[in-house]
């Protein structure tokens, strides 16, 4: 099918061809000089190489077929349009004149040919006849060529896009280079004074100025309605030539490989990347620089915690974002007077377990820190309280210290101080003025365990709700001594050398609020009497207690919820019926394990509301009826858990309706006895 319309477009060439000729009429015969003397002659002629022979006959030099002329000047023989005979000269040393003319080529017949823009174009034909067979080739050749022609103008175009790309990769890396080169010379311009300042804080990174680089006319500044690019308007910081990193989340430690914490940036909001081709360092407006820290670290937006890390010293931070520093359990001795000063929304400092003494506390440490609202300091070597402390703390602890006493002015301008912790240190009787506690105008809750008081410290807050006097010497407690604190309601008295006959009988009467007393661990030997009206809890474990006198809790309302009476020296002769009047709808527990009961002590049935009754480790031997349970009534028991274990109970002695009350059994604790255990032991 593609053969049959090349020859179609041939023949239609020639028609063209053809109809151009007899428009142009028989073209005349070009005049032409010989151009040599040598005759032509027949190909076939043995003397072509070397004989002049006459002129073939019919000589013309042009041959007219169907009204065309074709091949111009040419010789023919026998006859015209039948065999074109052509000879070259021989091999002589031709003239100059010669040489000329025979360089210039033959001149094709110039065909005139009509287009539709009326123009005509001659096209030259080689001294060949014309076949349709050769135009068809012709044709092809030419199809061939034009489709070879576009391939090379797409693969131009290729090129040029992919030369276009490699220009603009080529910019950006002559753009990187040159950010590279002013951040360069931008460390260098930072003065050596600076760079030997480890405190870096944000007035002393200095700005430089804006840098146009988007080629426009336009000078870069957010606020300008003509400028272009608002992503050029960052604040622009020399470099420290310190690594920075963000933060992570909160808790999660960060280091980098040298071991030591990078400073830290904190990006806001409304922070932006720097424009494009920028060679700077942006940061927000707040800013968040300080000295590196030792690694272990944990920081977070609001904290730097740096607990047990080995830390000698204190760095000097500058950061308004951090709220908690914790810095315990470390090697710090010394404290500079303006460590902390770039901290002044601090809330939270916590020094303990450190090395700190009187002189590594200045008067200025504190100056700035206007929000400080808490600060512990135990586990140092301080022997007095800080002067000029902030005015804003809520709670103070310099426990486990030598602090060697307590002035008026210890606490001068504490007024909004709720805590107080002065634990194990060297306070008596006489190094504590009684003016000591005046300006606490608001303080709830002191600690005063492990120290030397042989007596409650006199002047005592009135606001104060919790006080612990654990671990001293008291012996006992002096009538009025409490009697302006009208507020306090844990009262810690345990550990200390206090008998029932050393105590006032007016000496808990003004406390009407007091919820519980711990007498435990002391020198009682009956069960203290006049005790507070409205007392909830009452601690008397590891004493020296063998009686509990009838109508000792009489006058307690609503009545005792707890009584706590372990391991002291109770029998039975030692309880009445009627030593636990006052709480029959109020007692939830009775402690009496660890004592010398040979049978359940009476009056436990008047207990209606008991839920846990502990009688463990007593020398028991048998429960009777209506003991644990009234028989009479047929109502459960209250009792949730009652402990008989480690006794010198028969298990196979006990009636089966003497714990018929009890809702559950595995709510009575029988097993082991102490006998089943000699047994065990005797076994092994």
């Amino acid at each position: 099918m593609a053969e049959l319309t090349m020859n179609r477009l041939a023949l239609l060439y020639f028609c063209l061809y053809a109809a151009a000729s007899l428009i142009d009429g028989k073209p005349s015969r070009r005049t032409e000089k010989p151009r040599s003397s040598k005759p032509v002659v027949a190909a076939d002629s043995p003397e072509l190489d070397d004989t002049d022979d006459a002129l073939l006959p019919g000589g013309r030099g042009q041959c007219s077929v169907n009204g065309m002329s074709l091949f111009d000047r040419a010789m023919w023989s026998p006859q015209p349009c039948s065999v074109q005979q052509t000879v070259a000269p021989k091999a002589k040393k031709p003239s100059p004149n010669a040489e000329k003319k025979e360089g210039i080529p033959k001149q094709k017949k110039s065909l005139q040919r009509t287009s539709e823009e009326g123009g005509a174009a001659h096209q030259k034909k080689e001294e060949q006849h014309v076949t349709p067979a050769k135009a068809v080739a012709v044709m092809k050749s030419v199809t061939t060529q034009n489709k070879k022609q576009e391939v090379a103008v797409k693969k131009q175009e290729v090129a040029v896009k992919k030369q276009k790309v490699a220009v603009k990769i080529q910019k950006v890396s002559v753009k990187k280079k040159e950010v590279a080169v002013k951040i360069k010379v931008r460390k260098t311009e930072v003065p050596m004074a600076k760079r030997r300042d480890p405190t870096i804080t944000k007035d002393s990174l200095p700005y430089l100025p804006y840098d146009d680089n988007d080629n426009d006319n336009h000078d870069d500044h957010d606020h300008s309605e003509h400028d272009d690019n608002d992503d050029d308007d960052d604040y622009i910081i020399r470099a420290t030539g310190k690594p920075t990193m963000r933060l992570a989340p909160m808790g999660r430690p960060v280091t980098m490989a040298t071991g030591r914490l990078a400073t830290t940036t904190t990006r806001s909001p409304m922070a932006r990347a720097p424009g494009p081709g920028r060679a700077v360092v942006t940061f927000p407006r707040r800013h968040s620089i300080m000295e590196s820290l030792p690694a272990g670290c944990l920081l977070s937006e609001s904290l730097i915690a740096c607990g047990s890390t080995g830390m000698v010293h204190i760095p000097i931070l500058s950061d308004q974002g951090v709220k908690t520093l914790y810095l315990a359990d470390n090697k710090i001795s010394k404290i500079p007077p303006w460590a902390l000063a770039g901290l002044p929304n601090l809330e939270w400092l916590d020094l303990s377990k450190n090395k700190l003494d009187d002189s590594a506390i200045s008067t200025d440490l504190f100056q700035n820190l206007t929000k400080l609202r808490r600060l512990n300091l135990d586990g140092n070597n301080l022997t007095k309280v800080p002067s000029f402390l902030p005015p804003s703390l809520v709670e103070l602890k310099i426990n486990d210290n030598k602090i060697l006493g307590l002035t008026p002015s210890s606490f001068k301008g504490l007024s909004k101080l709720l805590t107080l912790e002065l634990e194990d240190n060297h306070f008596h009787d006489g190094n504590v003025s009684p003016l000591t506690f005046r300006p606490l105008k608001k303080l709830i809750y002191l600690r005063l365990e492990d120290n030397k008081f042989r007596a409650i410290p006199s002047g005592l807050p009135v606001t104060l709700q919790t006080l612990h006097l654990s671990d001293n010497r008291i012996e006992e407690v002096h009538e009025g001594i409490l009697n302006k604190t009208v507020n306090l309601r844990f009262l810690d008295l345990s550990h200390n050398r206090i008998r029932e006959d050393r105590i006032a009988p007016r000496a808990w009467i003004h406390l009407l609020k007091l919820e519980s007393l711990d007498l435990s661990h002391n020198k009682l030997v009956h069960v203290p009497s006049f005790l507070p009206v409205g007392l909830q809890q009452l601690h008397l474990h590891h004493n020296q207690i063998e009686r509990i006198p009838g109508y000792v809790f009489g006058h307690i309302k609503p009545g005792l919820e707890l009584l706590h009476l372990s391991h002291n020296r109770l029998d039975n002769n030692g309880i009445d019926d009627v030593s636990f009047l006052g709480l029959y709808n109020s007692l939830t527990e009775l402690l009496l394990d660890h004592n010398q009961l040979h049978s359940i002590p009476r009056g436990l049935l008047k207990l209606k509301i008991l839920q846990l009754l502990r009688l463990n480790h007593n020398v028991i031997r048998y429960v009777p009826l209506n003991s644990l349970c009234d028989t009479r009534l047929s109502d459960d028991s209250p009792l949730v858990s009652v402990h008989l274990e480690y006794n010198l109970i028969d298990r196979r002695l006990i009636p089966p309706i003497a714990l018929s009350c009890i809702k559950t059994y595995h709510s009575i604790i029988l097993q082991p006895q102490s006998h089943e255990e000699d047994y065990q032991h005797e076994d092994y």
